[in-house]
């Protein structure tokens, strides 16, 4: 019966196979997805075929004309998702996932962006539709009006064998794939991109449901974690920046291998350089981002709080309630406010402000741009930063300023006359512009600095500075290579370059005790630092960063895909790698200790969002008083 219906229906499995086909060139060409062993290569390569299977074996309950149309329209439409996945993979090396649907709103600002994306050779993918029509137009094959019910059993009971070979293989080479994984990349590779979705779509609706179910004892398990695993402050330095303003900047897609690296015997960051040599330099310290980029770094700094590993917070849980910077600081009387030359609604800003209680949020309305001091996203740093200045000189004091740069986006776009360094050589466009729009970041950084100076803010506040997130993408590791010397980019060296710099200076102490820090950290672990720089005890609060001066805080940071880094290793998609030799631990257990915190880590932090679990705490608080 399975071979009569093979010849009888060549239509629909010629079908599945130029998908199946075209599914796994993607994956070779389109993605950087890791293989490690011939196990993890078949599973690539079979994971396409029980989607197709499946999603064109509903033809077989239509008649042979209305199946052939189907089997076109979801072609298409696999094949729009397929590229839909190329194209954001292409800067952001992640895929699709629901919640990113929230953000819908952002697509008029990145116009630029998605163009330098957009490769024509993606209408290629369409070829295979083209000769389905084709076949279909001229009915070359035999006419079948219904599928008999012995026919659909056969072809299903096909299905069920496929995907269960499939899914035992996937379980064998990564076990329990779908209760522990943050890593999208293990899914794909595992189950396939278009299952993916489809867990993708599962775990939001269980998602969506948490918070109607999440009560305050949930609350209480995570509580007593943090508590356990919180450390005391170091007594010489909690308080030593009473009182005084914070300024804190938000460098836009800035990596730590830019700092003291020249091109052509030129510094890429002067000014940036010797900032660091008057200040708190914490050199591996890692960005802690995910799909939310900007607004997931914002996120971090604020609460203390992991992103979700789905989608960003600040569209899908802006309703929430959140235990703030700004909030805490505005009660010990600081003012809060927020400077980004671009639309308010813009990442859903304006909303998420309130509810992180910003006192003024200066948007794009509250600055004189035009086309000569604006480029590729909008105002430029210098132009950006001379304004913002006059704008906060008029605030109360104390306050916590947060600035959010521009100049140094993706696509990476800069006019002539603000070059100040010559693009790098390479095949990449991207990083060939990168290091002039991170020339130029730093010269715009040293004028808001001499600005702080000529304002008088300068001598009593607190300046931050931080990459919030990568720049360039493994999509350009053979470039990377070049400009760093480098045969190739290893797994190991692309966490590495998930360092940002982040540098703390306060004027009359840093500058005459300069300390470069080496302990592993990351956004995490801003808020109790500088809360407690401030003099604010944090004992009662629910964060997951700890105080990056602390004597006993543990040397270590988790990414959001669940990779982690300490003193000794570094964990990439569950292999183990020697931080002194760069080379995989082949013993088993050497990252076990810590894979389990960073798991509970992640999992408590996403429950908090999910649930909304800090209504309760604030309900406490109220309650209390405290």
């Amino acid at each position: 019966m399975l071979k009569s219906l093979i010849s009888r229906y060549s239509f629909l499995f010629l079908a599945v196979v130029l998908m199946w086909v075209k599914t796994y060139i993607v994956y070779q060409t389109g993605f950087d997805i890791k293989i490690e062993n011939m196990l993890q290569s078949f599973i690539l390569f079979m994971n396409p075929l029980s989607f197709f299977l499946l999603i064109f074996g509903f033809g077989l309950f239509m008649k042979q004309k209305a199946r052939n149309i189907y089997i076109l329209v979801i072609s298409t439409l696999v094949t729009i998702i397929l590229i839909s996945n190329m194209i954001f993979y292409g800067f952001y090396n992640d895929f699709l996932t629901i919640p990113l649907l929230f953000q819908s709103s952002n697509m008029g600002d990145l116009d630029s962006s998605v163009q330098e994306l957009v490769d024509p050779i993606y209408f290629l993918l369409f070829i295979d539709i083209l000769l389905l029509l084709g076949i279909a137009l001229k009915h070359k094959f035999q006419q079948i009006d219904v599928v008999t019910s012995k026919e659909r059993k056969a072809y299903f009971l096909l299905v069920l064998a496929v995907f269960v070979i499939h899914l035992g293989l996937s379980e064998i080479s990564r076990p329990q794939l779908l209760t522990r994984s943050f890593d999208r990349e293990v899914l794909v590779k595992n189950i396939g991109i278009f299952n993916f979705h489809i867990y993708d779509a599962v775990v939001q609706s269980s998602t969506s449901a948490q918070r109607v179910l999440a009560d305050s004892d949930e609350l209480v398990e995570i509580q007593n974690y943090i508590k356990a695993n919180k450390k005391e402050p170091d007594e010489k330095m909690f308080g030593i920046a009473k009182d005084r303003n914070v300024i804190f900047v938000s460098l836009e897609s800035t990596q730590s291998f830019v700092v003291n690296e020249t091109l052509n015997g030129e510094e890429l960051t002067p000014y940036l350089n010797d900032f660091i040599n008057e200040s708190y330099y914490f050199e591996n310290f890692y960005h802690q981002t995910e799909q939310g980029k900007t607004s997931d770094s914002e996120f971090l700094v604020t609460n203390s709080l992991y992103p979700l590993g789905r989608g960003a917070v600040f569209f899908t849980h802006n309703d929430n309630e959140y235990n703030s910077m700004q909030e805490i600081l505005k009660e010990k009387h600081y003012y809060s406010a927020t400077f980004h030359a671009n639309n308010a609604s813009f990442w859903n800003r304006d909303i998420m402000y309130e509810a992180f209680g910003v006192d003024k949020f200066y948007d794009l309305e509250s600055y004189d741009v035009n086309e000569e001091n604006s480029t590729g996203w909008g105002l430029k740093d210098k132009e950006y930063f001379e304004q913002s200045v006059d704008l906060m000189s008029k605030l109360p004091q104390p306050f916590y300023s947060y600035f959010i740069t521009l100049t140094n986006h993706f696509p990476f776009e800069l006019d002539e006359e603000d070059k100040l360094i010559d693009e790098f050589d390479s095949t990449s466009e991207i990083l060939n512009r990168y290091v002039t729009t991170i020339r130029y970041q730093d010269e715009a950084l040293k004028r808001f600095i001499e600005k702080l100076k000529e304002s008088g803010l300068y001598d009593n506040s607190i300046i931050v500075l931080m990459g919030d997130h990568y720049g360039i993408s493994q999509n350009h590791n053979e470039a990377m290579a070049k400009f760093l010397g480098k045969e190739e980019i290893t797994a190991y060296d692309n966490v590495q370059l998930q360092r940002v710099p982040f540098v703390i200076h306060m004027p009359g102490i840093t500058d005459e005790n300069p300390k470069l820090i080496t302990d592993v950290s990351g956004q995490i672990d801003i808020k109790p630092t500088l809360l407690h720089l401030l003099g604010i005890d944090t004992t009662e609060m629910i964060q997951f960063g700890n105080d990056l001066f602390s004597p006993d805080r543990q040397s270590f940071a988790v990414l959001r895909n669940g990779s982690f880094i300490t003193e000794k290793y570094i964990s990439i998609s569950d292999v183990c790698y020697d931080r002194q030799t760069q080379e995989v631990i082949e013993a088993k257990g050497a990252c076990d200790s810590y894979e389990e915190i960073a798991h509970s880590e992640l999992s408590f932090s996403d429950k908090i969002i999910y649930g909304d679990l800090l209504r309760f705490y604030n309900e406490e608080k109220a309650s209390t008083g405290k």
